[in-house]
């Protein structure tokens, strides 16, 4: 069973790892494993070839849902334009194409929908393969430690990218603020489809939706700023999806005797999910991801030493 201690940290660590670029899913499943004792059932529970009857599973989505309250709750101002501007765009007319040229909410929001595409399709197909196959500790370990890689390479191609957009490469114009980058409306629908695929690699644990995404917009241009706000845009849909396709697990035999647990965790979640966006979002303004790439690869190193021997 869940304990009331292990809802509370185990939420507390989901609200702030999934939006930290360190992998919530890799914490899931390493942190338990790392605790031992009456958590160590819980690493099995995380790859269950069967998730309707995993209490720990229903338990991780029931805060995914949490988690992408806090980001829906977060980004509402922009999140009843972009539905707008949807909404707009689907007129049945030919103007519905000059207003997502125009209009900014709806050239958004069809960025948004094409760059949710590849994760969407994969997930529906591959995550069971992935959690069955790759959801344990030192699978964890390993691609943790490839998190912290992707996102100093990361780091080293924005430079490039920061110099061609002040070129005039990229889509971008000479001289645009903010030291060669540019803004997130900027990007073509296939460069939105190339940032989105990137948070496929996030079926791995280890490796974070956030920041394969960030370091997508990163190399097309994006300030850190607009990287990471983006990053949470398309991820509030894809986590949300997510969790209500498995919903129905809430209401089996798997979550039956511990709905008092999920509460907790899902408020803990909740809180900690919507402190770390306030965090993140004025963090980027003038920060890098050389910290969270630091931490994933001493983290991992340290973890494929603890459970490779």
């Amino acid at each position: 069973m869940l304990s009331y201690l292990q809802a509370v940290v185990i939420g507390l660590t989901q609200g702030v790892t999934e939006l930290f670029p360190v992998s919530s899913l890799g914490h899931s499943v390493l942190l338990p494993a790392v605790i031992g004792g009456s958590w160590k059932p819980l690493v099995t529970q995380s790859s269950s070839a069967d998730s309707g009857s995993s209490f720990y599973l229903a338990f991780i989505v029931a805060l995914h849902v949490a988690t992408a309250t806090a980001l829906l709750l977060f980004f509402r101002q922009e999140w009843v334009r972009i539905i707008g501007g949807f909404f707009r765009s689907l007129r049945p007319s030919l103007a519905a194409r000059r207003i997502v040229a125009e209009d900014d909410d709806s050239r958004l929001a069809w960025l948004i929908v094409i760059a949710t595409i590849p994760v969407g399709l994969t997930g529906v197909t591959l995550e069971h393969t992935f959690r069955t196959i790759f959801a344990k500790p030192l699978a964890a370990a390993i691609f943790l430690t490839l998190n912290g890689v992707i996102l100093l390479v990361g780091e080293r191609l924005r430079r490039t990218s920061e110099v061609a957009v002040a070129a005039g490469g990229l889509n971008g114009e000479p001289g645009e603020p903010r030291h060669g980058t540019r803004p997130i409306l900027s990007l073509s629908f296939k460069e939105g489809l190339g940032v989105g695929a990137f948070q496929v690699a996030a079926l791995f644990a280890g490796i974070s939706r956030s920041g394969v995404a960030m370091v997508g917009g990163l190399v097309r241009g994006l300030s850190h700023e607009d990287a990471a706000r983006f990053s949470f845009l398309l991820a509030t849909p894809v986590i949300f999806a997510a969790g209500l396709l498995k919903l129905p697990s809430l209401t089996g035999p798997a979550a039956s005797h511990i709905h008092g647990q999920i509460l907790v965790g899902v408020a803990v979640a909740f809180v900690s999910a919507y402190l770390s966006i306030r965090f993140l979002v004025k963090y980027f303004e003038t920060r890098t991801l050389a910290p969270f790439a630091i931490y994933s690869l001493v983290v991992g190193i340290a973890c494929v030493v603890r459970f490779s021997v």
